[in-house]
């Protein structure tokens, strides 16, 4: 039987009072396996970005003062003395009256400060007519204008997304320093699930949850370890469960957490050591038989067999403590306006989460929120979800047509 069911602020408040998050430590890692991690520590420009004045321009570089007076009905005539190409440095120097054919990202030749244009000009041999002046630094990028030396680029915990580690690629560097991300074990109970790619035989089903929990984990930018599925025994439960909790920072499973006769997880979490479990039970629908333990102040999560149940506690419950060991500040789901395609009803005293996809009303211009057909368990309530609406506890119903956030799953 469950305990008193707690409402879900209760079930947050009791996880922060036990969660103590370890210091997992840094190390270095590549550019190119950095993606997603967190900066441990500034990184501070050691050179001038770009290094070189470069020309952002097919042209000509010149000394501004010599096109000064040029217009297209009194054109100023320099001498091409010279060509520069991107990667080159330029020999040349440019003298009064000369100008240098350059092109896009080549640095300028010493003694020039502009570019003129390719279009604004028309050159026979090494005749060039200018038909338009230019201004000192014109079409020029300077050195430093991007990044100054001594310059702060990035900050400690920043997770680097792709600019931020091309910005790292940039200042020549190939490896950063970044938190260690915890790791996380995830595994599936049930002696009715099987895992992908085996035959599947009457009654059972594939592994779904360790799945996409293992891939929300990796979102959250920790690392999952796969345990498998475990059957509903409590001597390999047991096992299982003690061997997830000596090698994870985390563990989460999926499933046997109910009142049935073989749901065994929450006495064998209780057993692993103390406190033990703290929530047994959220007054929530669907996720209602969610149950968290701390052993070895490290946290517990039994999560239920229904997937989209499954996915959805997980952002609730799940998803901040993880954020929180990756040393990121724990970030609400992204969220967005819509309107109710269909009167949403709460279950009496449990705080009702609907998952819906998002259908665009083209008459009105706005976005109507359709609860997804089928049961919690449905593999439709994935695939076809764009996110979820709260019904509170005190709240009987949401009408058709009244506007409602919907919290995403993923960019819509």
């Amino acid at each position: 039987m469950f305990r008193k069911l707690m409402k879900l602020e209760e079930a947050k408040k009791v996880i922060d009072e036990n969660f103590k998050p370890a210091q997992l430590g840094d190390e270095d890692v590549a550019l190119l396996e950095a993606y997603n991690r967190v900066l441990k520590e500034d990184i501070v420009s050691q050179m001038d970005v770009p290094s070189f004045d470069r020309s952002t321009v097919d042209g000509y570089a010149v000394k501004a003062e010599d096109t000064f007076n040029a217009d297209e009905n009194q054109p100023m005539t320099l001498i091409v003395s010279g060509m520069t190409f991107a990667g080159e440095q330029p020999r040349m120097v440019l003298s009064k009256g000369e100008a240098v054919e350059i092109v896009t990202g080549a640095p300028l030749p010493e003694g020039a400060d502009a570019v003129v244009m390719v279009e604004d000009t028309e050159r026979m041999d090494d005749q060039l007519q200018v038909y338009t002046a230019v201004t000192p630094k014109m079409n020029v990028m300077q050195r430093g204008s991007d990044i100054k030396s001594g310059e702060t680029v990035l900050h400690a915990g920043q997770v680097l997304g792709a600019s931020e580690i091309g910005a790292l690629a940039a200042l020549g560097l190939t490896k950063t320093r970044c938190f260690k991300p915890p790791m996380v074990a995830v595994l599936s109970i049930g002696s009715e699930v099987i895992e992908p790619g085996k035959l599947l035989p009457a009654g059972k089903i594939f592994d779904i949850n360790a799945y996409s929990l293992s891939t929300a984990v990796i979102e959250c930018g920790a690392k999952p370890i796969f345990f498998g599925v475990v059957p509903d025994d409590k001597a390999s439960l047991s096992k299982t469960l003690t061997a997830a909790l000596a090698s994870a920072d985390v563990v989460i499973t999926s499933g046997g957490v109910s009142v049935g006769s073989r749901d065994y997880t929450p006495q064998i979490v209780d057993s692993l050591g103390k406190p033990g479990v703290v929530v047994y039970g959220v007054a929530v629908k669907p996720g209602k038989p969610t149950t968290v333990a701390f052993a070895q102040d490290k946290p517990l999560f039994s999560l239920p067999g229904n997937p989209a149940a499954a996915l959805l506690m997980f952002y609730l419950l799940v998803r901040p403590v993880i954020q929180r060991l990756c040393c990121r500040a724990p970030s609400d789901m992204r969220s967005i306006k819509a309107f109710a395609g269909v009167k949403l009803f709460s279950a009496k005293g449990r705080r009702t989460f609907v998952v819906v996809r998002l259908v665009l009303d083209v008459e009105k211009c706005r976005l109507i929120a359709e609860p997804v057909a089928g049961a919690s368990g449905a593999i439709t309530s994935l695939t076809g979800a764009d996110g979820f609406v709260e019904v509170m506890e005190n709240q009987q119903y949401i009408n058709k047509d009244e506007e409602v956030s919907v919290k995403l799953f993923r960019s819509v």
